[in-house]
């Protein structure tokens, strides 16, 4: 009956979440009963929610975690700010002249929001609501449009610094160690600067293979993508000039800031976090956008994510302690180490069953379930933290993109016009998926695209 156990705690946590019940209260109410029914019948050690007192204390009092509500806060604020109006108004000027300008425009503030908010959703509908009128009166085709829209939402799982990379970076981190500490000497700590600077090399591959679809669009198929016509055309005088620089450089300062201060080691992750908020403080201040009542608006906001963030990790720190409980992680192990192809097989499995569980969990709940379980069985077989980290980032990423469950797909569908089919939508995102998997296929091929970079740094 034991050995069954932890397979039907994760059947009936997926159900729950399938009724929808809250992932947090799924978690940590699903594991309790089953505890409790193992307690009964002498399945269970109790003494394992014994421990989740100190995994409670040790979630409350990380340093890292403290970065959590700064980098909310400081992608919140620049939402309210009007920064994705303003930069995407000023790109569409610069590029539109060019055949496929508006998409690649939509594309840069995509990076440049996704690096400043790293929430997929709220880029998703922001982009949504301000490019998407504008490229379908443009004579865009709707389907390039919601493609390219959705692919470039979704660069906040990817491009640093973002908040879901800071939380992966911490569940993998603790994975990491517990899969290493019988090893001597330890081997060198994984942090969040490990996972942003391994991040930054195949986003930003990700942003330029994007840009050269829209180029290749624009040589191939030009009616798809057209310029702007001449007569509408803006003077590209020191005026127009001025303003790109006054619209650009904010932001662009701020994420320099922040990833800068934590390169050259002036400060931590969590003081970078800071800097960041800070900046956006001061950025929504030089654009008139700051008084009372938007400060209050955004530590509303603010304090609701952060809370939904952190009562998910306590829910999911009693579903790990549950399932270890069980004899659950042994059951991974030796499924994983039995796989035929060895760690290759084992790597592909992990991919494939994350990729689909894209299509019904966001990348926080997959983030805290999944790779809490099966990290320690992959870092065991040797895998590299950082390689590990961009590839379940990009596998994610691309799961939120792929129809018909895609989340990027469902927040566009949302605030679409009725003129944008749901049908355009899954045809515009195809040729970014197929993006998205060549960027896995050589990210396996050659790690050292996300392992170079850190250790050139640390």
């Amino acid at each position: 009956m034991i050995e069954i156990m932890p397979l039907l705690l994760f059947i009936a946590v997926g159900a729950m979440l399938l009724l929808g019940y809250p992932v947090a209260m799924s978690l940590g109410g699903t594991a309790l009963l089953f505890a409790l029914f193992g307690y009964w019948f002498d399945l269970f050690d109790p003494a394992f929610i014994g421990f989740l007192p100190n995994r409670l204390y040790g979630i409350m009092t990380s340093e890292i975690l403290i970065a959590v509500p700064l980098f909310v806060f400081m992608g919140v604020m620049l939402e309210r700010s009007r920064v994705a109006e303003d930069l995407l108004d000023t790109m569409s000027l610069l590029f539109g002249p060019m055949r496929g300008g508006l998409g690649i425009s939509v594309i840069v503030v995509g990076m440049l929001l996704a690096a400043s908010t790293g929430i997929v959703g709220a880029t998703v509908v922001t982009m949504g609501l301000l490019s998407l009128p504008t490229m379908l009166r443009r004579h865009y085709d709707p389907g390039v449009s919601a493609g390219t829209i959705c692919a470039a939402g979704t660069l906040g799982q990817i491009i640093p610094p973002s908040i879901i990379l800071v939380l992966l970076a911490e569940v993998l981190s603790a994975a990491h160690q517990q899969a290493t500490r019988h090893i001597w000497p330890p081997p060198d700590p994984f942090s969040v600067g490990d996972l942003f600077f391994g991040a930054l090399i195949p986003g930003l591959m990700l942003v330029i293979a994007y840009i050269g679809y829209m180029l290749a669009l624009a040589l191939f198929r030009p009616a798809s993508v057209p310029a702007i016509p001449a007569d509408q055309r803006p003077t590209h005088d020191w005026h127009f000039w001025l303003r790109v620089v006054q619209v650009l450089l904010p932001p662009l300062g701020l994420i320099v800031a922040v990833l800068g201060s934590i390169l050259y080691g002036v400060a931590t992750t969590t003081e970078a976090a800071s800097v960041g908020a800070i900046g956006a403080l001061l950025l929504a201040a030089l654009k008139r956008q700051l008084d009372l009542a938007t400060l209050r608006a955004v530590m509303r906001q603010t304090t609701v994510v952060t809370s939904m963030v952190f009562l998910i990790f306590i829910g999911a720190a009693i579903f790990a302690l549950v399932f270890r409980g069980f004899s659950g992680d042994e059951m991974v192990t030796d499924f994983l180490t039995d796989l035929p192809g060895g760690t290759v097989g084992a790597v592909i499995l992990v991919m494939l069953v994350m990729f689909f569980l894209g299509f019904i969990l966001d990348f926080i709940e997959i983030t805290f379930v999944v790779v809490p379980i099966v990290g320690p069985v992959l870092f065991t077989m040797g895998l590299d933290p950082v390689w590990l980290g961009v590839m379940i980032a990009i596998n994610l990423q691309t799961s939120f993109l792929t129809p018909p469950f895609g989340f990027s797909l469902f927040y566009l569908r949302g605030v679409a016009s009725a003129e944008v089919s749901t049908v355009q939508i899954y045809r515009g995102v195809l040729p970014f998926i197929v993006l998205q998997l060549l960027m896995l296929i050589a990210l396996a091929l050659f790690p050292q695209i996300a392992t170079w970079l850190p250790n050139l740094i640390y």
